[in-house]
């Protein structure tokens, strides 16, 4: 069952949800992704 789940982790990506930004980092591009985080 865990098989197919191979590709979807990759140590070339990394999300840090932080207390005020969610951020979204990518080897070779760097920071993608720069959002506030929403809490409700």
């Amino acid at each position: 069952m865990m098989a197919g789940w191979g590709g979807l982790f990759s140590s070339d990506m990394a999300i840090d949800l932080g207390t005020a930004n969610t951020l979204v980092y990518v080897r070779g591009k760097g920071i993608v992704l720069n959002e506030p985080s929403v809490v409700a």
